[in-house]
């Protein structure tokens, strides 16, 4: 018994030793295929030719398309301030009245800031509504802040820190950082909201059929910066304007229309008019409507005479930056933004600016996030402070 075991186990020894030649030569084989492989790899490199880089030419190109030295772009320039204006129907705002500035509540923040509850005119009967933040350790003229809320309610609250969302709480951020803030109340929301609703802009269209929404919380918050002018702790020359949403479109159109802003930041501002299939959006037929005049030619597949990119380079020489997220809605109509922003350098290298522009792109939607607040207290601080803040 134990002789026919051990003559079946030197049997199975024999095959297996036997198989060892065919498993040399297979393993060899492999490993001339393994070898041949990396030898293609390596010889695809070596073929791959050298080249300069293709220029990247897109529609957003015809921001400075035929434009060849700054003389040519500041005359191009001026050509946009006007279409902006146009688009705004800046020539409809009412006239200007006295400040008439009313501080209604004062309250000491931690020790760190005096948070004022003010309001002033805006137009002959009409009142805004913000809160002024003013730092206890600023004793000379220095860094100002217009901080504008998103499409929330109760507005300035949020952007105090009234509100659960601390996130969106500028006006504490910046305070707590040194700048003197003013935070006022979208025209339709906070203490200002119509009957109809917050953010229904029926009854101020009733009122001026002729303007824009856009116009008019434009207009308002550059009657903001009048009343950062009146504070002694303000230095004229070091105004910045930050936004978030709709606060971010905000902040766009404010540094575009009010050149005494020096440094503008928009986080996750809407998309532009091109490459956008809402853009119907930005002249609804309901609720809040910006531009209500465009409508028809929108509808015919018609957009306005200026977009965003050239908006946005009325904005140099002075600072600008642009923090947006590539899942921030239609993703397609995003990833527009980065090749549109692009082109917008090219607008601030023509007047020697090139410093003064920056865009941050991240993937946490439609948010503030704490890496973009940082950007954007960091910015406004560095671009404020600059040396050629007041010559610009």
């Amino acid at each position: 018994m134990k002789y026919a075991q051990m003559k079946n186990r030197t049997s199975i020894f024999a095959k297996i030793a036997g198989l060892f030649p065919l498993l040399s030569h297979f393993l060899g084989f492999c490993s001339l295929f393994v070898a041949a492989g990396y030898g293609q790899s390596e010889r695809a490199e070596r073929l791959r030719p050298v080249s300069s880089p293709p220029p990247i030419e897109t529609s957003w190109s015809d921001l400075t398309a035929g434009i060849e030295n700054e003389q040519q772009w500041l005359q191009h320039k001026a050509i946009l301030k006007q279409r902006f204006l146009d688009l705004i129907r800046d020539q409809h705002k009412p006239s200007k009245p006295a400040l008439d500035l009313k501080i209604h509540e004062e309250v000491n923040v931690d020790g760190v800031y005096i948070r004022k509850r003010i309001s002033y005119a805006v137009e002959s009967d009409e009142r805004a509504d913000a809160y002024l933040a003013i730092p206890l350790e600023r004793k000379e003229p220095g860094l100002a802040v217009v901080a504008l809320h998103g499409t929330y309610p109760k507005g300035k609250e949020q952007a105090a820190g009234l509100e659960p969302d601390k996130t969106r709480a500028h006006l504490d951020h910046l305070a707590r950082r040194g700048f003197v803030v003013i935070a006022p109340d979208h025209f339709v929301a906070g203490e200002r909201i119509p009957p109809e609703g917050a953010y229904d802009t029926t009854r101020f269209h009733q009122r001026h059929p002729e303007w824009t929404a856009v116009g008019k919380f434009t207009y308002e918050h550059s009657i903001a910066v009048d009343v950062l002018l009146t504070l002694p702790q303000v230095d004229p020359h070091r105004i910045g304007v930050m936004g978030h949403s709709l606060g971010g479109q905000g902040a766009l159109f404010l540094a575009a229309y009010d050149e005494r802003v020096r440094a503008a930041a928009c986080n996750c501002a809407a998309s532009f008019f091109r490459y956008n299939d809402q853009v119907t959006e930005w002249s609804r037929d309901r609720w809040y409507v910006y531009f209500k005049h465009i409508r028809p030619g929108l509808l015919e597949g018609r957009l306005p005479p200026i977009d965003f990119h050239e908006i946005m380079a009325l904005i140099s020489p002075r600072a600008l930056l642009d923090i947006s997220a590539v899942n921030d809605g239609v993703e397609a109509t995003q990833r527009q933004r980065v090749v549109m922003n692009l082109e917008v350098m090219k607008a601030f290298q023509l007047e020697n600016a090139a410093d003064r522009f920056a865009f941050f792109v991240h993937g946490k939607q439609h948010s503030v996030p704490d890496e973009s607040r940082e950007l954007i207290a960091s910015w406004l601080r560095s671009q404020l402070n600059s040396a050629d803040s007041k010559n610009r």
